[in-house]
């Protein structure tokens, strides 16, 4: 097992005991644990990080459970999945960089392959009657889920009137304020400073990382709204990744590095550009990726590779991947040493307390348009199915806590059986 470090800073494999395995072996078994994790990684992100656990802590004592609280801690401040971090943290305290290098991508390339296959199978047979009845039940489903977690996070974020005021606030301007979402959250951050800040101190005591989703409206492509949605790429997108491969890496880097509150805070910053700037993908197909994304093992945010698929093909998919998990790398690798000096910092901790609940806002009013076009149908009938299952799927996840991936699958067998019934 790698030594225990002081409080407060990163864990150095090269202090670690002279009997440790080989570097080699090392990351052989990192390779192995991880491949497993994204190929079985079910259950979102509190669910991948207590496999991690299992196999890092209890099982194969890499770390002591006192570096993974720590690296957990982190992570949970950080914007990026928090599991795919903890992933490369995990890496890191038991191989140094290659061994983070090779955890993060071990734990994303299965999950990557098997999110390609499915948006293959999605576009190449868009339009059949019994893929528009499987979806017909999902939409609902992913409704109720995405419900569930504002839920969830509102019990978490909301502590009292003022955080419950910011997230109506955040809610509204986007909303019917059509306000950009990065400035959103950068002004959340400033809001958090002046409210949930130290009162007295000296502001130089602010880390210059607080701001971040404010120095990612630098990367923001302005977009216009486009005369009419993008057509489907071909299958390796090579006609196609010369003109977008910087719009697809700039927008998913911005992305992933201003998702705060977990990978369902997607949602809005995908929704208002990729659907309504950009006309990358139709609200509905926006809807079925999410749903792709919540029965296929690794993080959501993978929907990001069912976007690049359809924009310009598997090399679109791989590119959309790459962008938006390099920061996740870039924060474990170059900034962790100096976010766990901080991530006590009072200034820090205030910011953050402004940004949760602006995400839960954010999540909220992304989901107003995407219900619309979920539960809303032509006819009566199927308004009220639709609206059934989406009421059965949130009480299953509430009361009974069932997993999303199941919840998917039987609402995708749900909307075959209803459509068959409609017809």
């Amino acid at each position: 097992m790698s030594s225990e470090s002081a409080p407060g800073q990163f864990p150095r494999p090269e202090n670690a005991p002279d009997n440790l395995p080989s570097l080699s072996t090392r990351l052989k078994e990192i390779a192995v644990v991880f491949l497993r994790l994204g190929s079985l990684g079910f259950g979102g992100p509190q669910a991948h990080i207590a496999m991690q656990h299992d196999e890092a802590v209890i099982r194969r004592g890499w770390m002591s459970q006192e570096q993974f609280t720590e690296g957990v801690g982190l992570c949970e401040m950080l914007p990026g999945p928090a599991s795919t971090q903890m992933g490369i943290y995990v890496g890191y305290v038991r191989a140094g960089w290659l061994g983070a290098v090779l955890a993060g991508i071990c734990f994303i390339a299965p999950a990557f392959v098997i999110e390609v296959i499915f948006s293959w199978l999605y576009f190449r047979f868009q339009g059949v009657p019994q893929l528009e009845g499987m979806f017909f039940g999902v939409a609902p489903v992913v409704i109720a889920i995405i419900l569930a977690f504002c839920w969830k996070l509102g019990r978490k974020a909301v502590k009292d009137w003022s955080r419950g005021l910011i997230a109506v606030a955040a809610f509204a301007l986007l909303l019917i304020g059509g306000v950009n979402i990065l400035l959103l959250f950068g002004l959340a951050a400033l809001v958090g400073l002046l409210l949930y800040g130290p009162k007295k101190g000296p502001l130089s005591g602010i880390p210059i990382l607080l701001p971040w989703p404010v120095l990612t409206l630098a990367q923001t492509v302005v977009a216009t709204v486009p005369p009419e949605t993008l057509i489907l790429s071909s299958f390796w997108g090579l006609e196609r990744i010369g003109a977008y491969f910087w719009p697809l890496t700039l927008f998913f880097l911005k992305v992933g590095g201003a998702i705060f509150g977990g990978g369902l805070v997607i949602i809005p910053f995908i929704a208002d550009e990729v659907v309504d700037q950009l006309g990358w993908l139709t609200p509905t197909e926006f809807l079925d990726g999410v749903a792709i994304g919540q029965f296929t093992p690794g993080p959501v945010v993978l929907t990001a590779a069912f976007i690049g698929y359809k924009v310009a093909g598997v090399l679109g998919a791989l590119t959309a991947t790459v962008a938006i998990f390099a920061p996740s790398f870039a924060f474990i690798l170059l900034a962790a040493p100096v976010l766990l000096r901080i991530r006590h910092n009072a200034w820090v901790k205030g910011s953050l307390q402004a940004i949760t609940p602006t995400a839960l806002g954010a999540v909220a009013a992304a989901t107003v348009p995407l219900a619309q076009n979920a539960l809303l149908h032509q006819t009566t009938p199927a308004s009220l199915v639709a609206l059934g299952i989406g009421v059965a799927a949130f009480i299953a996840l509430m009361r009974f806590r069932q997993p999303t991936w199941l919840l998917v699958l039987m609402g995708g067998g749900a909307g075959l059986l209803a459509r068959g019934l409609l017809a």
